[in-house]
């Protein structure tokens, strides 16, 4: 087990490796995401988009091939959304959000400052700020990634005996490779899943939690 980018992702195939240093954890990336966008040439919206969807600063706004914005939807830029994403009507996404292809962003889904890889679900009524989900990540309904302490204090990583300063105040979840949340699961501020992990239903829990994992009851 480690902390490396490697045991909760697959970048073979990501078409943005400049996200993801060498020997680096992987909740850098996240503050890689802002300065990213800035220097991309962004408003290039190749999908379909609703007139009635809600576009903000859409010349900061990139859409891929075949993606679908449903009427309804709130899009935020600076953002850059992948090829054959959907944008269900009610979702909610607050700027600074990077996507891979075959992503799915449901109704009453809120997401900002997050990086998904390629498809992703979160499909209904989730709250991602701050958080980083693997490819073929599936988020059971109600699922929040919270990512701000009671105590507004940073948030540490609390590994192999060790605890491990991430330099921020704002932290969601890490979710590696097809890991799965079950319905209205909470994740605490920093939580880490390996890959092919999962958690049961109406679970509270955090730390680090190791690939293929089964989540039954609070951690962390």
């Amino acid at each position: 087990m480690s902390l490396e980018i490697a045991y909760f992702f697959d970048l073979a195939d990501w078409p943005y490796p400049e996200l993801f240093p060498p020997n680096t954890p992987p909740w850098v990336a996240l503050t890689r995401i802002e300065p990213f966008l800035k220097k991309i040439p962004l408003g290039k919206i190749l999908g379909d988009v609703s007139p009635h969807a809600y576009l903000v600063n859409p010349h900061l706004i990139s859409i891929g091939e075949g993606s679908v914005v449903e009427p309804g939807a709130y899009i935020q830029g600076p953002c850059l959304i992948g090829n054959n994403c959907t944008i269900r009507h009610g979702a909610y996404v607050r700027g600074n959000l990077i996507t891979g292809n075959g992503c799915v962003i449901g109704h009453g889904t809120e997401v900002k400052n997050s990086l998904f890889l390629h498809d992703v679900h979160a499909a209904h009524f989730a709250y991602l700020g701050d958080t980083l989900l693997g490819s073929h990540v599936n988020l059971g309904a109600g699922t929040k990634c919270a990512n701000l302490r009671l105590d507004r204090q940073e948030i540490a990583i609390f590994y192999d005996g060790q605890r491990i300063p991430t330099g921020l105040r704002k932290l969601g979840a890490i979710l590696g490779d097809y890991a799965q949340t079950g319905c209205n699961s909470v994740t605490n501020p920093g939580t880490l899943m390996g890959k092919n992990s999962c958690s049961y239903p109406c679970t509270n829990f955090g730390g680090f939690i190791s690939s293929n994992s089964v989540v039954k009851g609070f951690i962390g």
